[in-house]
């Protein structure tokens, strides 16, 4: 009996989309810096799907998980952003307290 061997060539995952993901998942965990990185995870995305369906690569998945998170990233820290500004404009225009005098 012959044994046959089959060889499955796997197809290449495109790294940008991997770099897409990590960058938008730490775009919604990391506030304020994570508003750059969503947008950075954004543009590798858009960059990943050119390179996938140019070089036919594997990877599409990644780069539309990636440009998910990175929106939800942006979103959610443009909200910590304004609710931040909103504390901080409330807290100076808040009025003194006052204290009862005690003689």
């Amino acid at each position: 009996m012959e044994e046959q061997s089959y060889h499955v060539e796997q197809q290449q995952t495109s790294k940008k989309a991997t770099t897409s993901l990590v960058l938008g998942i730490l775009a919604c965990v990391i506030p304020l810096v994570g508003f750059i990185l969503g947008i950075i995870a954004v543009v590798f995305s858009k960059k990943a799907s050119n390179e996938i369906t140019n070089q036919q690569l594997d990877g599409h998945g990644l780069a539309v998980a990636g440009k998910v998170t990175g929106i939800v990233g942006i979103v959610l820290n443009a909200l910590y952003f304004i609710f931040l500004i909103i504390v901080i404009v409330t807290a100076i225009l808040a009025p003194a307290p006052t204290y009862p005098a005690y003689y």
